[in-house]
């Protein structure tokens, strides 16, 4: 296992330094002009403006900008915003725990609605149960987002008045109304991630069933309990894992929406704004960090193959 943890670790970093070129590059192509951003005037002096163009150091060629952003970025330092000269890492941590705590809890309904779910149907392929399953998931994977949030914080906030409908409250300041924060958030997120881990595991564990090694524990007497828990689920959540990964990255893309409806602090919030500012070094600083987020999912991903599958830990 540690020499699987550091092959990846190892791989991460050319990765990383990929996604930085694209970041870099890619961002350069967006419209406006980051000096007049800073600057804050579109009438502001020739004298100014050169005066912060060299300041910034986008008088100098694109390599050597890049390199110069690149040398900062590995030392956790990606600039200062354009729009109100906050310090990018600073702005950016400030959020991060409002994303990945809305997108951890979607993850984990996900999970439990999901694999729940997906046992259920698995273990009575074929009955009503499993088709009442099979139907819930596909009803869940037409929901959107931003439809299932509205109708969440219309029943559960403004009928029912059990959860606040917009703002978001620190763990640190009240591990109570944190949670009351981001129940709907979650939910409203993890329903359509619930879908596709239930439509996963289903088929998974109907065929994990009709394998030779499940038949064999049946043979030996063992009950549709202990074959389904002790036999069949482990094999059958191999391919769960993946899917629980790409759901985890595919969430915090959703997560830009969902902040939106319940107005959390978070890094969509952040990067729609510094995209309407034209805030360049911003939206460079929330790529990354989103990156380097999603590489570590996809390292947890890996080690949890390991475990699930002994002939990746050899492999």
């Amino acid at each position: 296992m540690p020499a699987l943890v550091v092959r990846r670790l190892l791989a991460i970093v050319p990765l990383l330094f990929v996604v930085s070129i694209v970041a870099f590059l890619s961002l350069q192509l967006l419209p406006g002009d980051p000096v007049l951003v800073r600057l804050g005037a579109e009438n502001a002096t020739a004298e100014q403006y050169a005066a912060l163009e060299k300041e910034l150091g986008l008088d100098r060629p694109v390599p050597v900008q890049y390199a110069r952003w690149l040398g900062g970025a590995l030392r956790g330092d990606f600039g200062i915003s354009l729009s109100n000269g906050q310090e990018v890492s600073e702005a950016v941590w400030a959020r991060m725990p409002v994303t990945l705590s809305v997108a951890t809890g979607a993850i984990l309904v996900s999970i439990v609605v999901g694999i729940g779910a997906g046992v259920i149907g698995g273990a009575t392929a074929g009955s009503p149960v499993d088709r009442g399953v099979t139907f819930g998931a596909t009803v869940g994977l037409a929901v959107p987002h931003f439809w299932a949030a509205i109708l969440l914080v219309r029943l559960f906030s403004l009928t029912l008045g059990w959860f606040p409908a917009t703002g978001y409250t620190a763990l640190t300041e009240s591990p109570g109304q944190w949670f009351r924060s981001i129940a709907l958030p979650c939910i409203a997120l993890g329903l359509s991630s619930a879908a596709v881990v239930a439509r996963q595991t289903r088929s998974g564990l109907a065929a994990a069933l009709q394998s030779d090694y499940a038949r064999t524990a049946v043979a030996k007497g063992a009950g549709p309990v202990r074959v389904v828990v002790r036999h069949a689920l482990k094999n059958a959540c191999i391919p769960v894992v993946t899917v629980v990964a790409f759901q985890f990255t595919a969430l915090l893309g959703g997560a830009l929406v969902v902040e939106q409806v319940f107005n959390l602090p978070g890094l969509g919030s952040l990067a729609v704004r510094s995209v309407r500012e034209s805030d360049v070094t911003m939206m460079q600083g929330v790529v990354m960090y989103t990156a380097l987020v999603v590489v570590v999912v996809n390292l947890l991903t890996d080690v949890c193959y390991g475990l699930l599958d002994p002939r990746v830990r050899v492999a």
